[in-house]
């Protein structure tokens, strides 16, 4: 009898403790506990109490339980005035740049508002009777990645309404390091709106306290910023994600690569949209010196892809190691010295690359042939004075 009673309450205890440390995480264990901002409620829920809210999320709002936030937050009896929907919209299957309309959420009969094309910053109507936004997306940890620039133009607009603005923090799959160009002033936008690196080692959470602390809100005004921190959260261990964050970004692979692979955008090389392997593979017609060949079509993520229907040729790095993580120039340097087309440049007339490099000094590096470690060795001096003004937003191990 005694021996079936300790067994129960040993059952108990298993139960109590698992209940409070889901295992949604491969790296869960009985000494790490890890849990998401959205996965803490008790810490959240009561700042939200007899207010009136506007939510920021998209598909990768999720708790462990694969509920979504915005539900959960209904079931709580949390007021929701309206959803606030970033880049590729609320359920994320539009194609970047795409436009995305308002709409209504079928599920709740809440209101969506879409944060991309010409309405970027929610607007002082827009923001009416709301006490807080709350928000929580997945991001990447990479500039020109919008998903940082709505939670700045997010932050700014609060700030001008006097509204609270709460931050559930999820995972950087970059954190842990800095690299990559500068962004410098002349080539600010929605895709790089500060002078930070590519590559800038924080969470969103902490993303935003910088932004706040360091006042780079317009006319330096501060938001009312309240960040709920994740539990057991290292910035050098691999976490998953709720949900893949946008439709080109499928896998762990493809958000490794992104921040080395994204320049390719401002050139005539394909990232492989249109393919199965987006983001994992680049090529074009114009490198045919290169052994991997693909032909990007029309698919769910790209309903009209870079070189649609057309042959390349370039390099296959979906075996890449998944644990690895850096910001390789190789193969964009690999597909310059390798493209011939005598009627179109390498680079995109608009100087796109430009705006995703920070500036133009990595492009006229390019040509003029600086090899990698030369154009890496360029970046050091901007990497340390960032690292000075990052150290003072950390709030995990680094």
């Amino acid at each position: 009898m005694n021996l079936k009673l300790k067994f129960k309450d040993l059952l108990l205890l298993v139960l109590i403790y698992f209940g409070f440390c889901p295992l949604n995480f491969a790296q869960n264990s009985a000494d790490n506990c890890f849990k998401t901002g959205a996965d803490r409620p008790e810490l959240y829920l009561p700042l939200l109490k007899d207010k009136t809210i506007a939510v920021v999320t998209n598909q990768t709002g999720l708790l462990q339980d694969k509920t979504f936030l915005v539900d959960f937050l209904v079931k709580n009896k949390v007021k929701i005035k309206s959803i606030f929907a970033p880049e590729h919209g609320f359920r994320g299957d539009a194609d970047a740049g795409e436009h995305v309309k308002n709409g209504v959420d079928t599920k709740t009969g809440i209101p969506i508002v879409s944060l991309y094309g010409s309405n970027k910053k929610p607007k002082p109507e827009q923001l009416k009777d709301i006490d807080v936004v709350l928000f929580d997306i997945q991001d990447v940890g990479v500039r020109f990645y919008t998903y940082i620039s709505t939670l700045t133009y997010v932050m700014e607009a609060a700030a001008e309404n006097n509204v609270e603005v709460i931050v559930l923090d999820r995972p950087n799959p970059h954190d842990g390091y800095i690299d990559g160009p500068l962004m410098k002033n002349e080539w600010k936008s929605f895709i790089g709106m500060h002078n930070i690196p590519v590559v800038y080692g924080l969470t969103i959470g902490e993303y935003g306290k910088m932004v706040n602390g360091e006042q780079w809100l317009n006319n330096k005004v501060q938001a009312k910023y309240t960040l709920i921190p994740m539990l057991n959260y290292h910035k050098k261990q691999r976490y998953g994600v709720s949900d893949k964050p946008s439709p080109n970004l499928p896998n762990d692979t493809a958000i490794n690569l992104y921040p080395s692979l994204c320049f390719f955008e401002g050139t005539q090389v394909s990232v492989g949209r249109g393919t199965d392997l987006p983001f994992q593979i680049y090529g074009s017609p114009w490198t045919k010196n290169m052994p991997y060949q693909f032909t990007p079509r029309p698919n769910f993520g790209a309903k009209d892809p870079f070189l649609n229907g057309k042959l390349c040729y370039g390099e296959n790095l979906s075996t890449t190691n998944p644990d690895w993580r850096e910001l390789n120039i190789d193969w964009l340097l690999s597909a310059y010295k390798n493209y011939k087309n005598k009627d179109q440049n390498f680079f995109l007339k608009n100087l796109f690359f430009d705006k995703l490099a920070g500036s133009d000094e990595l492009r006229k590096q390019i040509i003029a042939g600086k090899t990698a470690e030369e154009i890496k060795d360029s970046w050091k001096n901007d990497l340390a004075n960032f690292q000075k003004i990052r150290s003072k937003y950390v709030i995990y191990e680094d």
